[in-house]
């Protein structure tokens, strides 16, 4: 995910707190494991929001997580071993994440780890997951910069990041609403609503020069009100507004901008707003661009396997009375990795238990089904993953807005290429990007 970090802070130097210290870690933790010998189970240490507001992420991914293990512990496990998950929250903070990464790997022995949704905290645990050499899946988290700035041997990204996920949501709205003149943002005052906007900015200064930049409105990260950025947006009439926002701030700035009409005056572009759709109900109107962080939506127009997501969405609505949203998605496309990743590596042992670094090396280049699609993994870590971008309709078949106009993005298309930073691959797009955008499939 993005991170919920208040202060605007920069990855990069928390990043750097959170690896101070580990350098004489290296040769700790599971000795024998890591020579190869069988355990009697396999240990998975997941960081996740237990508590704070990115807890409205964080414990659907842990009741996702519960759910999965259960079900291949139901069907005898992986390689004849039963799984466990060890939690741990990361509501604390970045040195709070990076001390239980050591704890699970010198104290329980993991074998593998989740980590994490903050982007401060996956950047932290990166280079501990080279420094340990424990196999480690960045299972949510948004920031572009951990495989473009770095490259690591234990550390692999399940999910798309940060570029992919805006550059869908500004390709749509370009292919939908291409006369539009003038744009306000209002993003949380930290490093991912900052990242975010720089990402949009650039490819929209790329392929529509000359759009007027009508405001930059940064409230602080978990903000009540938001009553100075409405009036404002409203006095400046803006074609588009864009926010980044998610959780608790994107729910508070829904139901105020519902309130004063604003929804009214300007179409809202929020790349975000799916984990928020059954939280806001129909408070947002019809007719503004929501993503999914992903191809996940439980409606899903074309999934590659339609049974699979219905029994995947099915499955936690009957245990958790809620439809999963999309980090419920990230987590099941981590296990999912986790699972074919260990089969993988024991195949190639002739039955055998790997060495973490032969764990480590199954994941390089590995493709892996999703509850939607599948996803693969680049030479460089980083996941490859398909991007659903829609309009919001009222149906009386939901109390919530769904999704429909529906537009699929393939990953390779949206994703900077291996060896390039996104800030400068995306001044290189061309307008025909966008006469090659997907074509929009209804609500069904």
């Amino acid at each position: 995910m993005v991170g919920s970090d208040s202060a605007r802070a920069s990855l990069t130097r928390r990043a750097a707190l959170g690896a101070i210290g580990v350098g004489g870690l290296a040769l700790a933790g599971r000795t024998a494991q890591a020579q190869g010998a069988k355990p009697q189970e396999i240990k998975v240490g997941i960081a996740t929001y237990l508590s704070g507001p990115a807890s409205v992420f964080g414990v659907p991914g842990r009741q996702t997580a519960e759910m999965l293990f259960d079900e291949i512990n139901a069907a005898g496990g992986i390689a004849g071993l039963k799984v466990r998950p060890i939690f741990v929250d990361e509501g604390p903070g970045v040195d709070h994440v990076v001390g239980e990464y050591r704890r699970l790997v010198q104290n329980e022995g993991v074998h593998l780890v989740f980590a994490a949704i903050s982007s401060a905290d996956c950047l932290a645990c990166a280079p501990l997951a080279d420094e340990l050499k424990r196999p480690t899946l960045l299972w949510d988290c948004g920031t572009q910069r951990i495989f473009e700035d770095n490259r690591y041997t234990y550390a692999f990204r399940t999910q798309a990041n940060a570029t992919p996920e805006i550059l869908a949501a500004l390709l749509y709205l370009l292919k939908t609403k291409p006369d539009f003149k003038s744009i306000a943002v209002i993003n949380q005052d930290y490093a991912w609503g900052r990242d975010s906007w720089d990402i949009f900015r650039t490819a929209l200064n790329t392929l529509k020069p000359g759009v007027k930049v009508a405001a930059e409105l940064f409230p602080r990260f978990g903000a009540t009100d938001f009553s100075t950025e409405v009036t404002r947006v409203l006095a400046l009439r803006p074609d588009v507004v864009l926010s980044t926002s998610w959780g608790g701030d994107l729910d508070a700035l829904i139901r105020q901008s519902s309130d004063r009409k604003l929804f009214e005056r300007a179409t809202f572009v929020m790349p975000l707003a799916e984990s928020s759709l059954q939280r806001v109900g129909k408070a947002l109107p019809a007719g503004h661009i929501v993503g999914a962080r992903g191809d996940h939506w439980f409606l899903h127009p074309q999934p590659a396997d339609p049974e699979r997501l219905k029994r995947f969405t099915d499955t936690y609505r009957s245990r958790f009375n809620a439809y999963p949203i999309y980090p419920c998605f990230h987590m099941a496309q981590a296990v999912s990795a986790m699972k074919v990743g260990i089969e993988k590596a024991v195949a190639a042992k002739g039955g055998g238990w790997p060495t973490d670094a032969e764990l480590a090396a199954a994941f390089k280049g590995l493709e892996f089904p999703s509850p939607t699609a599948s996803v693969r993994l680049r030479e460089d870590g980083q996941g490859l993953e398909n991007q659903l971008i829609g309009t919001t309709l009222h149906s009386d078949r939901y109390p919530f807005p769904v999704l429909t106009d529906m537009v699929v993005f393939p990953a390779e298309s949206v994703t900077t290429p291996v060896g390039q930073k996104s800030a400068d691959w995306l001044k290189t797009l061309t307008p025909d990007i966008v006469a090659k955008v997907p074509q929009a499939l209804a609500f069904k």
